[in-house]
């Protein structure tokens, strides 16, 4: 298992946009892809529902673990979507 620790930038938290670009790009991979967020509740990467219920704000921090044969490529890649704000300024 590969695991990193990234923090919520974006002004408006993980709304419906942000979300879709991460399962969109949690689905290019074949490991299994989890957020874990502070408090330890635990969500499917593939999964815009499971996104969306941890209700992430500007500052959260969220841990992405995958586990399979891309795991490290799947969160370095899930990781600088985090960084790059997924597009928004």
């Amino acid at each position: 298992m590969h695991s990193q620790q990234t923090t919520i930038q974006n002004e408006h938290g993980i709304h419906v946009r942000p979300a879709q670009l991460l399962v969109q790009t949690a689905n290019k991979f074949s490991s299994d892809i989890k957020l874990v967020a502070e408090d330890g509740r635990r969500v499917e990467a593939k999964s815009i529902l499971g996104i969306m219920t941890l209700g992430l704000t500007k500052g959260a921090a969220i841990t992405i673990e995958a586990n399979g044969a891309d795991e490290e490529a799947a969160v370095a890649e899930l990781v600088k979507l985090f960084e790059s704000k997924f597009g928004e300024e």
